[in-house]
C-alpha cells in the first residue's frame, strides 16, 4: 500500500507534528492514538495492515496523527492550562491538518472523512466528530471515554464543556444547525463488559442514549463480558465496523 510520512509545523501547537498516511483515495480517515500513543501505534499493532483490503481496493486512507494526551488529558497540574493544550490540539486538526491532507497531490477522496480511534483515541475521533459534523462525516469510537470527569473531576469552564460530549449533547436543541448534518454521518460506538471497560461501558451508554433521544443517528454495539480494554478486541471491532462503513 502507498504510505507516506510527513513532518510539519503547526502554528496551533508552536511545534512540528508527525503524521502518516495510508493509501491515496477512497474515504479519508483520521486515526488517533490510544492515551500517550503516538502517530504510529496503528501500524505497529498491525491496525493499518487490517485495513488493508478497503485501502487496496482505494475505498479507505487512512491518516494516523499524534496527540497531546500527555500535556492535557492525562497530565497532572492546573486544570485551565490543560485544556487549552486539548483545545489548540482541536483546531490543530479541524483548521491545519484536515485542509492539508485534502489538498495532498495525487490524492482522491471521497465525501466527508470519518474519523477513528480506540480508547482516548475514540474519544478524540467522536468529540470530532460531534463537534464539526460540517468537517467529518462519522466516527467509530471504540472503548472510548466521552465525559471529562475522569480527567478534570468537577472543574468545568467553557473549553471544557466543548470537549466533553455527554454535556454539549445533553443541551442539543431541536433547532440547532448541527442536527441535519448529523442525519447524514455514521456514528458508531462500541464497548465491552470485560476488565477495564467499566467507565468506557458507562459513558458509550450514556452518550448513546442522549443522542437517541435528541435524533441523533448513533449505532451502539455493546460487546460480552469476556471483551476487555485491549488490542485484540479492538482489532477484531475495527475489521467488523470498517466493513459495516464501507462494504
Amino acid at each position: 500500500m502507498r504510505t507516506e510520512y510527513f513532518k510539519e509545523y503547526s502554528r496551533y501547537l508552536n511545534r512540528p507534528m508527525e503524521w502518516k498516511v495510508y493509501g491515496q483515495g477512497g474515504r479519508l480517515c483520521f486515526v488517533f492514538p490510544c492515551q500517550g500513543g503516538r502517530f504510529f501505534d496503528w501500524e505497529d499493532r498491525g491496525m493499518c495492515a487490517l485495513a488493508g483490503r478497503w485501502i487496496e481496493e482505494g475505498k479507505l486512507t487512512l491518516l494516523c496523527a499524534d496527540s497531546l494526551d500527555s500535556e492535557s488529558w492525562a497530565a497532572q497540574g492546573p486544570e485551565r492550562p490543560r485544556i487549552e493544550v486539548q483545545e489548540r490540539w482541536f483546531n490543530y486538526i479541524c483548521q491545519e491538518l484536515l485542509p492539508r491532507a485534502l489538498s495532498l497531490p495525487g490524492y482522491r477522496f471521497e465525501g466527508l472523512p470519518l474519523t477513528a480511534g480506540a480508547s482516548m483515541g475514540a474519544s478524540h475521533g467522536v468529540n470530532l466528530y460531534l463537534r464539526r459534523p460540517n468537517l467529518f462525516g462519522g466516527a467509530i469510537g471504540l472503548s472510548g471515554v466521552y465525559d471529562a470527569r475522569p480527567f478534570f473531576g468537577e472543574y468545568l469552564d467553557d473549553l471544557v464543556w466543548r470537549n466533553d460530549p455527554c454535556r454539549y449533547m445533553a443541551a442539543l436543541r431541536p433547532e440547532d444547525d448541527r442536527l441535519p448534518l448529523y442525519k447524514k454521518g455514521k456514528l458508531i460506538l462500541c464497548a465491552g463488559q470485560g476488565d477495564w471497560e467499566q467507565v468506557p461501558l458507562d459513558t458509550t451508554r450514556r452518550l448513546a442514549g442522549l443522542l437517541e433521544r435528541a435524533g441523533v443517528p448513533v449505532f451502539a454495539d455493546i460487546w460480552g463480558p469476556d471483551v476487555t480494554h485491549d488490542w485484540p478486541w479492538w482489532e477484531k471491532q475495527w475489521t467488523y465496523f470498517l466493513g459495516m462503513v464501507l462494504d
